[in-house]
């Protein structure tokens, strides 16, 4: 067994490394007698189709059988309110020493008395799809919450029978299951935009007030995530896919950036048939630092509705849809309109099927990391040799928030922020990350790029070049030249977007870009020096501003 569910009478103590204040009150919630179990996919679905609201569409969901699903299932639709994306601020970590445990606590202790009337549903789902690593985790959330807990089912592993097989199997860690508290329908009058108590060295969390889905889906993945990262593996948000070749050694790409930066792209790109591709996933893995291995956390992609248009391919395997249109086709039956006409940030959760080359670990190490970006100071690529800058330039990588998120009123679109190793789901200090990353460079010996998807000095930086980057290097047909005098940074050089070095213009703005990653370090130690960032960071960062001033 992987974790720890149930417990001998002599280990029902206060000392107890797997028991806390926060996780006690948060599972004790999931015993009432107000609280069904549900017990297959099935019964999600049924339950999630009699909620009010909910739109029974007319397009069937293809692999029923092989998703648990009743036969003859159709595709489920449920919009909601103006909350269309995560909201950050909301989040809570019991053991941040800027935030009051105790108070944090007794808000937990109140918030879930006020739902004691209402009745709930739970469910339990394996996040991690191998027996190197794999977590039970238990959900629970009001009962009109039906289609919420499916999405849930569907989205991570649903824990049946032969998802126990697996478990039985896996590799045990000293570590108690995860437990997730869900109430939309209680806000906190402490926090009247959402509240999200986090005790993630314990794995329990509880969120209140906030009903998009991908709280609960981020939500969990943060706590596992801290559990891989304490268990020797990198927590990576990104995507991840592998090339197979008969006549030399295989490639495994990892790619990271936020919601809208490409990565899924990326890592579903078939290039016209042209490789052997399995793709791990294109949100959530692990990399384990010892051995360079991968493991997928879900089976299934929470992805934008706005990306598939009306009779792409993709759509077939929708399974439930979130904030998205619904209107009658020639024949009247109930159909989609995708592309965000109702509102931004339409969701979707895809099967694991709409991917024919999918798998779920990646034995074969880490070949390389990109970084991507979306910062008009970098060409398309840029290879980096030495370990200390690469792992530097995953701290700061560089990019734009998008609709994904639920951000503060008239905030820029158009802002550049930084967002260490595109992961804004951390619960633990990012100097873990940035040591985590490092081994991987320096043990594993894996490459770094770092991609940039947006626009090189004003010019927009198409797709397709960033696709024909990816070919080049896995043929071995990519070339090099140094960028400027900068030990280990080189550029591919391609045209339409040459690297002028002696452009004043440029380096001024290069200079301004190096200048905000130092800036945010500077910032991020003053704020957290109980936690600070390894001085090499800041050392690199003002060597690379010296050389170009």
């Amino acid at each position: 067994m992987s974790t720890q569910e149930r417990f001998k009478q002599n280990e029902l103590k206060r000392s107890n490394p797997v028991f806390s204040r926060v996780r006690a009150t948060i599972e004790s919630a999931f015993y009432g007698n107000n609280v069904h179990e549900v017990t297959s996919v099935a019964e999600a679905y049924e339950l999630a189709k009699k909620q009010s609201g909910v739109i029974v569409t007319d397009l069937p969901i293809l692999h029923t059988k092989e998703l648990g699903l009743p036969m003859g299932a159709t595709q489920l639709v449920y919009n909601h309110g103006k909350i269309l994306g995560r909201t950050a601020s909301a989040r809570h970590f019991v053991d941040d020493p800027k935030e009051d445990p105790a108070a944090l606590a007794s808000n937990l202790y109140e918030d879930i008395y006020a739902g004691h009337e209402q009745r709930y549903l739970k469910a339990t789902v394996l996040v991690g799809l191998d027996e190197s690593f794999t977590v039970k985790a238990h959900v629970m959330m009001p009962e009109d919450q039906a289609f919420n807990l499916l999405s849930y089912i569907l989205n991570f592993q649903f824990f049946d029978e032969e998802a126990a097989k697996m478990y039985k199997n896996s590799k045990a860690y000293d570590e108690g299951d995860i437990y997730f508290y869900f109430d939309p329908n209680v806000t906190d009058p402490d926090y009247p935009k959402g509240f999200g108590v986090f005790d993630a060295p314990h794995n329990a969390a509880a969120v209140f007030g906030l009903r998009y889905f991908g709280e609960l889906k981020k939500g969990t993945l943060t706590l596992a995530w801290a559990m891989a990262h304490r268990h020797g593996y990198a927590a990576c948000h990104g995507g991840e896919k592998a090339f197979h070749f008969k006549d030399k050694n295989d490639k495994v790409f990892a790619f990271y950036g936020l919601s809208g930066s490409g990565k899924s792209t990326l890592t579903h790109a078939t290039h016209g048939g042209k490789y052997d591709i399995t793709v791990l996933h294109d949100d959530a893995f692990i990399i384990s630092r010892e051995d360079g291995s991968s493991v997928a956390l879900e089976p299934a992609y929470f992805d934008k509705t706005h990306d598939y248009p009306a009779g792409h391919h993709e759509t077939e395997y929708y399974t439930v849809v979130m904030n998205c249109a619904v209107t009658q086709d020639e024949a009247g039956r109930k159909v989609l309109v995708t592309e965000d006409l109702r509102n931004h940030n339409g969701r979707v959760i895809k099967s694991r099927y709409t991917s024919a080359n999918r798998v779920d670990v990646e034995k074969d190490p880490i070949t390389a990391l990109f970084w991507i970006m979306k910062d008009n100071s970098l060409p398309p690529v840029l290879k980096i040799d030495d370990p200390v800058l690469a792992t530097t330039m995953g701290l700061t990588l560089a990019t734009k928030r998008t609709s994904a998120e639920n951000l503060p009123k008239g905030f820029d679109m158009n802002t550049l922020v930084i967002e260490p190793f595109a992961d804004p789901f951390r619960a633990y200090p990012v100097a873990g990350d940035y040591g985590d990353f490092k081994e991987l460079f320096t043990e594993r010996h894996a490459a770094c790029y770092v991609l940039n998807t947006d626009a090189f000095m004003g010019k927009d930086i198409p797709k397709e070049l960033t696709m024909k980057i990816l070919e080049y290097l896995a043929d071995d047909t990519d070339e090099w030249k140094p960028f400027g005098d900068f030990k280990g940074v080189s550029y591919m050089p391609l045209e339409g977007f040459e690297v002028k070095l002696d452009d004043p213009d440029y380096k001024k703005t290069l200079v301004a870009r190096m200048q905000d990653r130092l800036d945010w370090v500077n910032d991020y130690n003053d704020k957290n020096p109980e936690n600070p960032l390894p001085n090499e960071a800041k050392e690199t960062l003002q060597g690379i501003i010296k050389e170009l001033s």
